[in-house]
């Protein structure tokens, strides 16, 4: 019924009534942006923008093949838009140019909403909406930018988009069994995810409490995040909320390599969930134990960990690094593979542990070794249970005395579930 109403009222009252409305409703947002200001300050708000969009329309519509009416009236708009601009620099010393691309945004809604589909049009007026309305939140969003922040985006544009693209898809050689291509495809991986991490705890939660910290950090690297919590911890004096901070990070590992899994080998992230599920379940169940018992003794003190105290992860040093470790690491699998077979393997896990295990993991994820999918499971749990004995240590060694306890506790239940998994659930 709707559809046949529609089909009787002709294309150009639509049209016109879309511009109509659409320019107003620019206008009114113009209105509100400049609500507080001097009235001889603006260009012009509802019914100026209305106008416009109106202006547009008929001259469009005089000779739509041609646009020569209307190209006219954009000249004539922009002189009046150059005169205004020129008094407004004169007369207040703002520079601002926001309100006149807007107006010649509005004077485009005729052409666009005639040749192009409604959910463009649609979304051009609600994107100019929203653009023009958060103009505060643009400038505090851009006062948390360091100097090298741009930098940064631009390496991650760099390797993903130029860099990648480029690199050829076969072994390096005999002896390594990655290509270039999956080589860098790993430090695409491993530095997304810490950059994700690492903007989310810079721009969106940066005075975030120690709990979210922990998980925050965990994404970037469980690692990372103990050495800084445990620092902190002693420097700032005793706080129980560490211990579960420092574990829901660990959880977070779990989560990252799981990603990563899914994202190289997807028959291994299969098999890695039923493990890994019980262990991040262990996780949070112990952390939220300790933060329930630390609320008991009421002796906590909150701390703020700054996003400063991580390294970007893309970094020179930091990719250089997780390079030189993945070739390593891809050499002495592929040696240990060759001569001690599986139960080699697992040994090298537990050796692993104590370093960095994201290019080993990797490696075990792309390359195609004579093992099966349930020696590469273990040997991963193996790993990630080893690193997180490397992870109790630092925290004892390194934090306040008070948090020792559940420290111990804490990763001496994954360490036993973890053992556990790796020589049982993979089996299945």
């Amino acid at each position: 019924m709707l559809k046949e109403i529609l089909n009787k009222i002709p294309l150009d009252f639509l049209n016109f009534l879309l511009v109509t409305v659409f320019s107003l409703l620019i206008g009114l947002e113009q209105r509100s942006q400049h609500k507080n200001e001097q009235f001889e300050s603006r260009f012009g708000t509802d019914r100026t923008f209305t106008l416009i969009g109106i202006f547009g329309y008929i001259l469009y519509s005089i000779a739509p093949k041609n646009l020569a009416f209307f190209a006219g009236g954009g000249i004539a708009i922009t002189a009046l838009l150059v005169v205004y601009y020129n008094g407004k620099i004169k007369a207040s010393q703002k520079f601002g140019i926001t309100s006149l691309v807007t107006a010649l945004i509005t004077y485009c809604l005729a052409p666009l909403i005639y040749q192009q589909p409604s959910w463009l049009v649609i979304l051009i007026v609600v994107t100019v909406l929203w653009v023009t309305e958060l103009k505060e939140s643009f400038l505090n969003f851009t006062r948390k930018f360091d100097e090298g922040e741009f930098v940064s985006l631009a390496k991650f544009l760099v390797i993903v988009g130029v860099i990648l693209p480029l690199l050829p898809d076969k072994p390096i050689s005999t002896i390594i069994n990655i290509s270039p291509y999956k080589f860098w495809m790993a430090i695409v991986a491993v530095s997304g995810i810490s950059y994700f991490s690492y903007l989310l705890k810079k721009f969106v939660f940066p005075k975030s409490g120690i709990l979210l910290t922990g998980i925050l950090g965990g994404l970037y690297s469980s690692t990372a995040a103990t050495i800084i919590l445990a620092r902190k911890s002693k420097e700032q004096g005793e706080t129980q909320k560490v211990a579960p901070a420092i574990l829901l990070a660990t959880a977070m590992m779990y989560v990252r390599i799981l990603l990563l899994a899914f994202f190289f080998n997807w028959s291994i992230g299969l098999k890695l969930v039923p493990s890994f599920v019980i262990l991040i379940v262990v996780s949070i169940v112990v952390a939220i134990y300790f933060e329930w018992f630390s609320k008991s003794r009421n002796s906590d003190k909150e701390i703020i960990v700054s996003a400063n105290n991580y390294t970007n992860p893309l970094e020179f040093r930091t990719a250089l690094l997780f390079g030189a470790l993945f070739i390593i690491f891809a050499l002495v699998t592929g040696y240990v593979t060759k001569n001690f077979g599986e139960n080699g393997i697992k040994v090298l896990s537990l050796v692993v542990g104590v370093t960095d295990i994201d290019p080993f993991i990797i490696n075990l994820f792309q390359s195609k070794w004579d093992i099966g999918n349930s020696v590469i499971t273990s040997a991963i749990i193996i790993a990630t249970t080893s690193n997180n004995l490397l992870k109790m240590i630092y925290g004892i060694v390194l934090g306040n005395k008070s948090i020792r306890p559940a420290l111990a506790i804490g990763f001496g239940i994954l360490i036993i579930v973890g053992l556990l998994l790796a020589f049982v659930l993979p089996s299945y």
